[in-house]
């Protein structure tokens, strides 16, 4: 093999390397966006489950007040 011929083949693997490394790169960009959506879906999830707790709390609030002066009612 000459010079040239080693020069041309290591171009040419340089090449495919840069091609898989920028496949690579846009994959793991796709897969970082897939993250933080799914981060923000957990993150709405969580804020109304927290919601949720709070509200079902003040309803058990309200039922025990209401229970109690129906007790103290008899």
């Amino acid at each position: 093999m000459t010079a040239q011929e080693d020069i041309a083949s290591v171009a040419a693997q340089l090449a495919v390397l840069t091609r898989t490394v920028e496949e690579m790169a846009d994959q793991l960009k796709e897969v970082r966006e897939r993250a933080e959506s799914e981060r923000e879906r957990t993150d709405t999830q969580q804020e109304r489950i927290d919601l949720a707790a709070r509200e079902l709390t003040d309803v058990s609030d309200r039922l025990q007040a209401a229970a109690n002066a129906l007790r103290e009612s008899i």
